[in-house]
């Protein structure tokens, strides 16, 4: 790791009970090539497993802070990125990434030269493959919409998956391999123009887990900035090791549907529908509630 004045790239690794990964992600980060400046922080999100003291131990290159209480994916990246904003030489770049990812030594320089390239791209994320090398289609979204979500829903997406009316939840009629201007990257790996940060300000803390990248990707385009999806750049992305650990997570999925609506499209829909929305939401938090309370205590 560098230790040059003004760092080219910021990395916020989020981590809770998942120790064993974060090593994996920390170590695919030691070999990162082609980075001008490499400022490392990592939060862990109070863990009881030990991936605290294995960072200090093993890793004392990383800026470390480890909170006392669950503060959520928002409240964990702000922390970090509260302290980036108040250093007199602050990163060009700052990449959010989670610490159930492993990520090839050369991605790191290719992601950086995207932005290199296109002084407009604000934000961008890579093609994201999953442990069994199944493609995951959350790297690259469109904004949940009522039109969207309702498509999705119905399974209209996968039936007509060339469609960009139909496909557009999940942006299947894009190619995985392509660059591409999209509406939003996943927060498992989001670089953001640090100049980007200082316009749109922090993660809305209101999402405590999902949202809120989507979020973020919604107030980066209002600012006028490009959201990039590079399918060039491939990073393996141990999905939902650490969301397991969590017993919010699954209300929170809902939950995050809920702000999302209310903050960016509640008021330009009619009152009944808004209704609906609503409603259907909560019966779908319930119904997911309920199968939780369920499921044998092994599981």
């Amino acid at each position: 790791m560098s230790g040059a004045a003004s760092p080219e790239l910021a990395i916020v690794v989020t981590s809770h009970n998942t120790r064993e990964l974060l090593r994996g992600c920390l170590e695919s980060l030691r070999a990162a090539e082609g980075v001008d400046g490499l400022e490392l922080w990592v939060v862990d999100d109070d863990s009881r497993d030990g991936s605290a003291a294995m960072v200090r131990s093993d890793f004392p290159e990383a800026r470390l802070i480890a909170t006392e209480a669950n503060v959520g994916y928002a409240g964990a990246n702000n922390l970090a990125l509260r302290e980036l904003m108040r250093s007199p030489a602050p990163p060009r770049l700052v990449l959010l990434l989670n610490g159930d990812t492993v990520v090839p030594p050369a991605a790191l320089r290719q992601m950086i030269e995207l932005f290199d390239r296109y002084p407009a791209v604000g934000a961008a994320g890579p093609r994201l493959h999953l442990a069994d090398g199944a493609f995951d289609w959350a790297c690259k979204r469109g904004f949940p919409s009522l039109a969207a979500s309702f498509y999705h829903m119905a399974g209209l997406g996968r039936l007509f998956p060339a469609s960009r009316r139909f496909g557009r939840y999940r942006l299947t009629y894009l190619d995985e391999r392509a660059v591409a201007d999209v509406d939003s990257v996943v927060g498992a790996f989001m670089i953001v123009r640090f100049e980007v940060l200082r316009r749109v300000g922090l993660l809305d803390e209101r999402f405590f887990m999902y949202g809120e990248d989507l979020d973020w990707a919604f107030r980066i385009k209002q600012a006028g900035w490009r959201v990039v999806y590079n399918g060039r750049v491939d990073v393996l992305h141990l999905k939902r090791q650490s969301t397991r650990q969590n017993p919010r997570a699954e209300r929170a999925f809902y939950e995050s549907m809920l702000i999302f609506f209310r903050k960016h499209y509640a008021s330009a829909t009619p009152w009944a529908a808004r209704v609906a929305v609503e409603a259907a939401v909560r019966a779908l938090m319930a119904a997911a509630t309920l199968r939780q309370r369920l499921q044998p205590v092994s599981r």
